[in-house]
């Protein structure tokens, strides 16, 4: 037997040892894996609504992909897309401010299940689930503006204006903000399946953020006088202190306290969704081995 005819066998030997194995995994990663679509709402929790929970819900969806590792432990890739907004007058009147952001968010998460939750082989239908990661969050605060000449009403973007003087001399320690900012989901859930293909669950998730200008509002007043020298000129100044435009109000001297900056804003997410395996999806693609009885 020549060499070249021995490598040749030994090749062939190989390939249908390994190939068993590598369909074998795939069949494994399908039945683990599932695609998920889901629709709810986000809330803003922050210094114009006075850190209220539900406050001004609005739609939000998202769609995710998740890894069940066993009956316990699964890890959850996910974005979702929302609006939130903040301005309570009965708390704030006198400072007459309020906002609107869409939100998108992209994140990692682990989850707990709090009883043995099978995937393929269901132990237990439902279980309540907790879950923890991190992620990024875009955001671009924007606030009703009405020309009193025209009359005309607009949403105008608030971070350009630098409504708290960030960028300029006198406040130095104020630099403009990231639209873009690093968030930590954590939430709880329930989770029912109706088969091993399809499962449903419904959660309430809190964001915690590291900003405190998801409404643009955090510090101080610096006075009109200065945002007219800026870029924003006087639309900055109007838009940075709304008070007179209440009746009785006033405008508010510089270093007046017009945010908390102690606490950074969060956001919420509650939401339902339906997943699907993706045995179910692309499983033809692995043909299962038969079973001879």
């Amino acid at each position: 037997m020549s060499r070249l005819s021995t490598y040749r066998r030994m090749l062939v030997a190989a390939v249908m040892a390994v190939v068993p194995l590598w369909g074998g995994a795939q069949q494994r990663f399908l039945e683990h894996s599932e695609l998920s679509l889901e629709i709810g709402a986000m809330s803003y929790i922050g210094d114009l609504n006075n850190q209220k929970l539900f406050s001004k819900l609005n739609l939000a969806y998202g769609a995710g992909y998740r890894y069940c590792f066993d009956d316990r432990w699964s890890l959850k890739v996910s974005g979702a897309y929302g609006h939130v907004e903040g301005g309570n007058p009965d708390a704030i009147a006198m400072r007459n401010l309020s906002f609107k952001s869409y939100v998108w968010e992209a994140s990692a998460r682990a989850e707990f299940n709090f009883l043995p939750y099978g995937f393929t082989d269901v132990q237990w239908r439902f279980t309540p689930y907790l879950y923890a990661g991190v992620g990024l969050m875009g955001f671009n605060p924007k606030a009703k503006y009405t020309d009193t000449e025209t009359g005309t009403t607009e949403w105008v973007e608030l971070r350009p204006l630098c409504t708290e003087g960030q960028g300029t001399a006198q406040y130095e320690d104020r630099t403009p903000y990231s639209l873009v900012q690093v968030m930590i989901p954590f939430g709880m859930g329930v989770k029912f399946s109706f088969n091993k293909y399809l499962q449903i669950y419904a959660e309430y998730g809190v964001r915690a953020t590291f900003t405190d200008y998801l409404d643009d509002v955090s510090k101080t007043y610096v006075g009109g006088d200065l945002l007219r020298t800026t870029e924003g000129g006087e639309l900055a100044a109007r838009m940075a202190d709304r008070s007179a435009e209440v009746e009785g109000g006033k405008l508010n001297a510089a270093g007046i306290k017009r945010g908390d900056d102690s606490l950074d804003d969060w956001y919420t997410y509650m939401n339902v969704s339906v997943s699907i395996s993706l045995d179910l999806i692309m499983g033809w693609m692995f043909p299962k081995r038969c079973n001879i009885k």
